[in-house]
């Protein structure tokens, strides 16, 4: 009967070439999915009307729904309230985005937090085709946040040192 052995049959400078490259393409996973950070952003961008162009079948924000659906009661301060959230959203979408690319795995789990957290926001208002989109960039975060685990594992450099 034969073991599985990895790495059988391979020099010391091999495996350890292996390895970097291992590390590295767990690196770029990892920034590959930070990206979806951004994508959000502009997604986010366009459903809340920060721009000329207004889409939101597909795309929508739970949180900001809500306040469509009860924000009325503010008055004359709900447009200032209504910008100034879909603002503090696209910013801390980019602020988590630019962490999450420089290796800090908090950020992946922050913005699973987030998304989750509007994911219920979403089933309130039956945003459906929203909710998977959602769902989407959740998945994605998760996959990003398990390769820097993985890295991390690994023993590697941070990704700052590595650049």
């Amino acid at each position: 009967m034969q073991t599985l052995n990895v790495g059988a049959g391979q020099t010391d400078e091999e495996y350890i070439a292996a390895e970097e490259q291992r590390r590295a393409d767990l690196g770029t996973e990892s920034r590959e999915h930070a990206n979806y950070f951004f994508w959000a952003a502009g997604l986010a961008a366009i459903s809340t009307g920060l721009l000329p162009v207004r889409l939101n079948i597909l795309v929508n924000i739970g949180a900001f729904d809500l306040l469509r659906l009860y924000g009325g009661r503010l008055g004359p301060l709900y447009p200032l309230v209504a910008y100034s959230t879909m603002a503090t959203w696209l910013v801390v979408l980019v602020a988590l985005g630019t962490a999450a690319r420089n290796g800090y795995r908090w950020a992946f789990l922050a913005g699973m937090v987030l998304y989750g957290a509007d994911m219920i926001a979403l089933t309130v208002t039956f945003s459906m085709w929203a909710f998977g989109v959602h769902a989407f960039f959740v998945f994605r975060w998760f996959q990003g946040q398990e390769a820097l685990k993985n890295l991390n594992q690994a023993g590697a450099p941070s990704i700052e040192k590595t650049k």
